[in-house]
């Protein structure tokens, strides 16, 4: 008897421990958005969530190398931040996945290729590869005051690269497109992927309902993104970032014409650096989702964020995809997104929560809200595959001028036509004028060489060629001449070495 007694609580503890590691195997941690600075107080603490699954559709992706065994892994572990990572992806695919038209792709292939961390520095990228670079995603990681900080490990960096992927699947017009507007909307555009994508977790979205009573536009965890990288570029760079994150999507910016401010600037001030002058419509579409909530329900609960989340996302996907690229590209997805909310199914009633936002935040002047009526921009919103149209037409360029061997420049420009006459506010009276695309390739070509953003190799007069690190652009030669051509989205403001 006692025998039997013991082989069976021997038995009974093997399914205990079988059910016990089924269950773990279920789950594995990760952070509910950025970890945050070293100095945050208290210490955050990883949250677990369901194994993510890369290769599901749609949108899949796949992190190189050995997936580790699905567990609850500490942080600061190479597998810790493996699974921190894809499940921050996996948010973003599954929330966009839900929105993004039937036979979205992406552009470099039927699934996103991820590199964890390719080398060494405070940045993270995407590409479609060329020019020495794998296509995908590539994160880093560097040493500051022996600290090591990975990119990786914040889902807020994951997010708003995947954003940039995403955008790209979306309108790939814009990737080549030299004009500043459409560099800073997809900096934008990943930054607003990482707040919608941040929402789509249970306890954070909790977390920021209760610091900010319902009102998603104040400052709190929601709108500092990247306080980590942020952390680490500040301990050298303390101009560089906002004082507590990478950059805050609550800000006091007001539209400015790129065109009329100096390349780079300190992070308090507005340049038409894209990292930087995309925080005005980042901050824009924040107002717009607080409005989104409020109106859905007031006061707000947090029961209806991923209601929100979802409405605020089909506008701005409707935008991107109607609004053509022209150098005040801007006004033009915000006149789209006021434009798709008119039809079906909104039919309207986020009408003054899109003009109140654009407006306040210069992006649409006056008369442009007042010209962009219901029965003006009344029409239903479809679900179609994204617009596959041939590339942006080419100009040409002083090549010379930028100290190249040859004379001409190709740049592709930003001149789709047009189907509102709406353009952005001045700061002086009424609605500012509207640049040429030659004026604005030629203007956007100056600032990427001023800041040392484009890798010319043996192109240049001197015959130096130097590093393609920090270089977003390359020179390449196409039928006897030189052109302009984007090499990444990065994530981070520029830094001199």
């Amino acid at each position: 008897m006692t025998t039997r007694k013991t082989a069976s609580r021997k038995s009974a503890a093997r399914k205990t421990k079988k059910v016990a590691a089924s269950a773990t195997a279920e789950v594995v941690s990760s952070w509910e958005d950025d970890p945050g600075s070293p100095q945050l107080q208290p210490v955050l603490v990883p949250i677990q969530v369901k194994v993510p699954v890369q290769t599901v559709q749609p949108l899949s992706f796949k992190i190189r190398g050995t997936t580790p065994p699905p567990k609850v892994y500490q942080p600061g572990t190479s597998k810790f931040r493996f699974y921190a990572c894809a499940s921050a992806l996996r948010r973003t695919a599954n929330f966009w996945g839900s929105l993004v038209p039937s036979g979205t792709r992406w552009e470099v292939g039927s699934r996103l290729p991820v590199i964890l961390d390719d080398g060494v520095d405070l940045n993270a990228f995407y590409t479609r590869g060329g020019f020495g670079d794998a296509p995908g995603l590539h994160f880093f990681h560097d040493n500051v005051n022996g600290r090591t900080f990975f990119s990786a490990e914040s889902p807020d960096v994951a997010c708003h690269e995947m954003g940039h992927a995403l955008l790209d699947a979306v309108r790939p017009q814009l990737f080549d497109a030299t004009t500043i507007e459409a560099a800073a909307f997809h900096e934008s555009f990943g930054d607003m992927t990482a707040i919608l994508s941040a929402l789509q977790v249970p306890s954070f979205r909790q977390k920021v309902f209760d610091e900010t009573a319902g009102v998603l536009n104040r400052a709190s965890r929601l709108s500092r993104l990247a306080e980590q990288l942020g952390f680490a570029i500040r301990v050298h760079h303390p101009d560089a970032v906002d004082a507590d994150c990478l950059r805050n999507a609550v800000n006091s910016f007001f539209y400015r014409d790129p065109q009329t401010l100096p390349p780079s600037a300190p992070a308090n001030q507005l340049s038409s650096e894209p990292h930087s002058f995309s925080r005005v419509f980042t901050a824009a579409f924040l107002d717009v989702l607080a409005g989104i909530l409020k109106v859905i329900s007031n006061p707000p609960t947090v029961g209806n964020i991923v209601k929100a989340t979802q409405d605020a996302g089909a506008l701005l996907l409707a935008g991107v995809r109607d609004a053509p690229v022209v150098p005040d590209y801007y006004s033009q997805v915000a006149a789209h997104m006021v434009s798709a909310g008119e039809g079906a199914p909104f039919n309207g009633k986020y009408r003054d929560v899109l003009k109140s936002a654009f407006v306040r935040r210069g992006i649409l002047s006056l008369q442009a809200a007042v010209t962009l009526t219901a029965a003006h921009t009344r029409r239903r919103m479809v679900r179609s595959l994204p617009r596959r149209e041939a590339g942006l037409p080419e100009a040409t360029i002083s090549g010379g001028a930028y100290g190249l061997s040859r004379p001409v420049l190709r740049v592709n420009t930003a001149e789709e036509p047009k189907q509102f006459g709406v353009t952005s506010a001045s700061l002086m009276l009424g609605p500012i004028e509207p640049r040429s695309a030659q004026n604005a390739a030629e203007s956007y070509a100056e600032d990427l060489f001023q800041r040392g953003r484009v890798d010319a190799g043996s192109y240049l007069t001197t015959g130096a060629k130097g590093s393609l690190a920090g270089k977003s652009h390359v020179i390449v030669a196409v039928n006897g001449d030189l052109a302009l051509k984007r090499r990444t989205f990065e994530c981070g403001f520029d830094l001199s070495s």
